[in-house]
């Protein structure tokens, strides 16, 4: 009997607790999920005057070069010391000096006709004025009047010529001195002692040493950065030329040089769609312990001060997205995508000029997963 009762007693009560939980269920409320705003960092946007730079690169030049060459002709008697690939020379200082000797001995031939020439036409004069006497007084014909005049005239023409002769001779005399016709760095040396000089042979390059030009090419939208006038022609005026910065490496250590903007070329790249901008750097002195001369062909970075512009907000550049994108967080601590106006995209950093207003919070940190109208937590920094 209990091996009976006891499985159907057990079935019975397990039935009936069954139906109790299946008319009575435990209801769970509902809850929304509980959402933790993520932390960001934002900034606070100010609008700004902004001087502008303008950044290119170029290699150093001389800023004016001259072929030395012979206005006589003649064998070298002398070659400076100073006369050397990459030696220092000053303005009048000699170069070279051609065999005299001819030259000497021309001047003294003209010298001889000169003083023959003088002698003659003195001789010349004072018989004209006698015979002019003679004519006034019926003593002398007319014709003999005329000769004597016609014999003052052809002498003084003489003494002219003679007097030019003796100048040209002594100019010719000095031109066998070759001299620097500025201070200068000497390129390349064309001759050697002992060679014969033809007239206008070149004798030398010399590069100026006391200014370098520097070319770099600017993009033309560069030149709308820049505080002087479009299509200027020539060199600007002392007041409207931008200062230049420029920077390099020589010797294992990095200099700088102080540069003007002096003009900017009439033609345009076809190539990269450039313009070419030159920049005038006057060399240091010699005993300046702050620079040193900027080597001619040196690679340099240039640094082009721009205008001014008022009302630009300055960001870093990473707060851009999609281009002209940025987040900008409300007082509700919400975050949405903002369309702005760019004015400018530098290195590290990004001018706004329009779509944002002074004292709005800018997300500054990188987040990639953006959904308008999610809630952050911001973390104000300053930047």
């Amino acid at each position: 009997m209990k091996r009976v009762v006891m499985p159907v007693g057990i079935l019975v009560v397990s039935i009936m607790v069954a139906v109790v939980l299946v008319r009575n269920p435990t209801r769970i409320e509902e809850a929304a999920p509980e959402v933790v705003p993520i932390s960001v960092r934002v900034a606070e946007v100010q609008t700004e005057p902004v001087q502008l730079t303008v950044e290119s690169q170029g290699k150093a030049q001389a800023s004016r070069q001259a072929s030395v060459s012979s206005n006589v002709q003649g064998p070298v008697a002398w070659v400076s010391p100073s006369l050397e690939a990459g030696a220092y020379v000053k303005a009048g200082e000699p170069l070279l000096r051609l065999d005299s000797s001819d030259f000497e001995t021309a001047v003294a031939r003209s010298e001889a006709n000169y003083q023959q020439a003088v002698a003659e036409a003195g001789f010349a004069d004072a018989d004209f004025e006698r015979i002019k006497e003679l004519a006034e007084s019926r003593l002398a014909s007319e014709s003999e009047l005329q000769n004597a005049q016609r014999a003052a005239t052809i002498s003084a023409a003489r003494l002219a010529d003679a007097e030019a002769a003796l100048k040209q001779t002594q100019l010719d005399a000095e031109r066998s001195v070759l001299r620097a016709p500025f201070n200068a760095i000497v390129a390349s040396r064309d001759v050697e002692l002992g060679q014969f000089v033809n007239r206008a042979q070149s004798v030398a390059l010399l590069f100026d040493a006391d200014s370098v030009d520097v070319r770099v090419p600017l993009a033309i939208r560069q030149l709308g950065y820049l505080d002087v006038p479009i299509g200027y022609r020539g060199e600007f005026d002392s007041d409207l030329a931008p200062r230049v910065e420029l920077i390099g490496n020589y010797g294992g250590k990095r200099y700088s040089w102080q540069g003007t903007l002096l003009r900017t070329e009439a033609t345009i790249d076809p190539n990269s769609n450039t313009v070419q901008a030159i920049i005038r750097i006057q060399q240091p002195s010699a005993d300046s312990e702050d620079s040193i001369p900027m080597p001619i062909g040196l690679f340099v970075d240039a640094k082009i001060e721009g205008r001014h512009v008022d009302n630009l907000i300055s960001l870093p550049r990473s707060v851009v997205r999609n281009n002209s994108q940025v987040l900008v967080v409300d007082a509700e601590n919400k975050m949405y995508y903002r369309e702005v106006d760019i004015f400018r995209l530098e290195q590290d950093r990004v001018l706004i000029s329009g779509g944002l207003i002074a004292g709005e919070r800018i997300c500054i940190s990188p987040i990639q997963a953006v959904v308008d109208g999610m809630s952050v937590q911001p973390v104000l920094e300053v930047i």
